[in-house]
């Protein structure tokens, strides 16, 4: 195949995986709006997919080069690198969104990464320091977002002990509006850049961005657009499983899981740690429903989220080792 043909291709897929990541993580951008009734499920999609695309104003680019040279030996990086990345990745979040799972579309480009990579090269292709870093994140970033659900759920608990149900529910109504509204920028200012990572990381390794690694302009938008749209076609099956099977919510409830959880995006995206959206409101609804007791979370389902979170990283590996290989064996020969 053509180089400039097969670098087109690649970008389109590295979209492609873009809007899945935004079609896949909608739930966690709206499920809590969703699930307390505040906005329609049209509606919510639709606001959240504006901050994901206008987060590009409010946020560096500190992930995409994370994700860009920092996982893997940029050297290394090559057509056949990300074809296996992105065809591990997608094939995951698609698997996952089939059966309802709230797995992470980031940690799934992270384990596809990984996984040519060292088909490639072996482990010499690795940046062990970013990896090491991501994989932390997998438990800080939810055990932060519980926290932080908890601590505010407390502090608004007994702000408004004295006020009627009806006069916090009103409140909360609009304040979740709010909430809501800074955690898709959190998530389209963390999840996007990972996307950018891959187009720049690819078509810096093909000569195409000069001596020195960046992002162009043109690959921010781009992938701000592919991932609102996604976040516009919405994932519902995982917004069941987020928004009523977790715990049940309130619209005070959804406003402190929110605001938790765009606490940890905001701090993760500055210092350009690539972390899970997925997670960290899961965490923050955790830590939200066990003011109510411990029976008000259903830790079955807990459970086989933090499964899904074990799993994600070695099951992308896997099918992006092996669509390296068959890509490598097919037009290589």
């Amino acid at each position: 195949m053509d180089n400039t043909v097969a670098i087109i291709f690649l970008v389109g897929l590295a979209l492609l995986f873009d809007f899945l990541n935004g079609f896949h993580d909608a739930a966690n951008s709206i499920a809590t709006i969703v699930a307390t009734r505040v906005l329609s499920p049209r509606y919510a999609v639709l606001w959240a997919a504006f901050f994901n695309f206008i987060a590009f104003a409010f946020f560096g680019l500190h992930v995409a080069g994370t994700i860009g040279k920092g996982i893997v030996d940029i050297a290394q990086v090559d057509s056949y690198v990300i074809f296996g990345t992105l065809m591990g990745a997608c094939s995951w979040n698609l698997a996952t969104w089939y059966f309802g799972i709230p797995s992470s579309s980031s940690h799934a480009l992270v384990g596809g990464l990984i996984g040519a990579a060292l088909v490639k090269a072996g482990p010499s292709a690795l940046v062990v320091q970013g990896i090491m870093k991501t994989l932390a994140f997998i438990v800080i970033s939810p055990v932060v977002g519980m926290l932080l659900g908890l601590t505010f759920g407390a502090i608004v608990y007994n702000l408004f002990a004295r006020s009627t149900p009806a006069k916090v529910d009103h409140l909360f109504r609009k304040g979740q509006l709010l909430s809501a509204a800074a955690y898709s920028l959190g998530h389209g200012g963390n999840d996007a850049q990972k996307t950018m990572g891959i187009i720049a990381g690819l078509l810096f390794s093909a000569g195409y961005l000069g001596k020195e690694f960046h992002i162009p302009l043109w690959i921010v938008l781009a992938c701000h657009a592919a991932i609102a749209l996604g976040t516009m076609t919405g994932g519902w099956r995982i917004v069941k499983t987020m928004g009523n099977k977790l715990s049940k919510l309130r619209p005070v409830d959804g406003f402190c899981a929110e605001l938790g959880a765009s606490l940890v995006l905001f701090g993760a995206s500055a210092i350009g740690v690539p972390i899970s959206t997925t997670h960290t409101i899961t965490g923050s609804i955790v830590g939200v429903g066990t003011l109510k007791g411990i029976r008000a979370v259903k830790w079955g389902i807990a459970g086989q989220i933090v499964w899904a979170w074990i799993i994600t990283i070695p099951a992308a590996a896997l099918i992006s080792a092996a669509t390296y290989e068959l890509a490598v064996m097919a037009f290589k020969g």
